[in-house]
């Protein structure tokens, strides 16, 4: 069902079955008529593909713009009652809005990693995984490939063997909107995933495992919630504020290439971003880490 046309259905049954009053349905109305603008901004214009990485990156664009923490408050409660009535009617699946949570004041940007924290967190996964154990082995790759390729991690999961180039050292990635890019990843990612492929995934495969890259530990495809476990445990111990998901290693890839140097619009290819305005909310975390290291570091600051 188009966004557009999903929000009308349910401002009309608050408006008309539930008998909220016009100023409450006012409201709802334009807190949604703002994210279904944002999603088709991303090339998203069906309920399916509303999933909880654009809910969250149309709150940061929210607060990017000054938004007032009580006003992204309400946005978050907008967002969750009316995606509950869509996974009420199976239109979305599962409910993106369960783990939406409301932004804490002040938490204005996206959580990104030092370049010494991701050393730190590939440091301990290869030597948690040097005795070979499968499920230690292949954590480091799916690792290696989120920070290398900048990948959702609805994209990590989804990669089956064939859309690994080894020898090109690319993925072809099944993005939003089912669009299609290739994106390549470095040496220390393909080391990984060639021990992986070596010696995790042959132990982890059952005979009704599928064609998928990567494998949970019964041998079906790993699935995003491990994903998530992962990487929060991983992150855990670290300081710093926002959220510990593998949305975070997106982020830091992508902050990491515009520190380095990278283009946007190139950056803006790797991450499979239908706007380029959606690309530069890394800007801003790459200016404001900046500015941070100014003020630390230099004498007149």
């Amino acid at each position: 069902m188009e966004l557009r046309a999903a929000v009308e259905a349910y401002l009309a049954e608050l408006r008309l079955e539930r008998g909220y009053s016009v100023h409450t349905v006012r409201g709802y109305g334009h807190d949604l008529a703002e994210l279904v603008g944002f999603a088709e901004g991303l090339g998203e214009r069906d309920t399916a593909a509303l999933d909880l990485e654009t809910l969250r990156d149309w709150l940061w664009r929210g607060a990017q713009a000054g938004l007032a923490a009580s006003t992204l408050g309400r946005r978050v409660s907008s967002a969750r009652t009316f995606t509950a009535w869509l996974a009420r009617r199976g239109l979305v699946e599962p409910d993106p809005g369960l783990r939406l949570r409301t932004p804490r004041a002040g938490r204005r940007l996206p959580r990104v990693l030092t370049r010494a924290q991701m050393d730190g967190i590939l440091e301990s996964l290869h030597a948690r995984a040097a005795d070979g154990d499968p499920l230690a082995v292949r954590d480091v790759a799916v690792i290696e490939l989120l920070y290398a390729s900048a990948l959702r991690v609805s994209e990590l999961v989804g990669l089956d063997l064939d859309d690994v180039d080894r020898t090109a050292r690319t993925l072809r990635v099944l993005g939003k909107g089912a669009k299609e890019r290739v994106v390549p990843f470095g040496a220390p990612a393909a080391a990984a995933l060639e021990d992986y492929l070596a010696r995790a995934r042959p132990a982890l495969r059952t005979a009704a495992s599928s064609p998928a890259l990567l494998l949970g530990a019964r041998g079906a495809r790993l699935g995003t919630r491990s994903v998530y476990e992962l990487v929060a445990r991983e992150l855990h111990e670290l300081p710093g504020t926002g959220p510990s998901g593998p949305h975070s290693l997106r982020h830091t890839a992508a902050t990491h290439l515009l520190d380095g140097g990278a283009d946007l619009r190139i950056v803006q290819e790797l991450l499979g971003h239908a706007s380029l305005a959606t690309t530069q909310l890394y800007t801003h975390v790459s200016t404001e880490r900046l500015r941070e290291s100014y003020r630390l570091a230099h004498p007149r600051a």
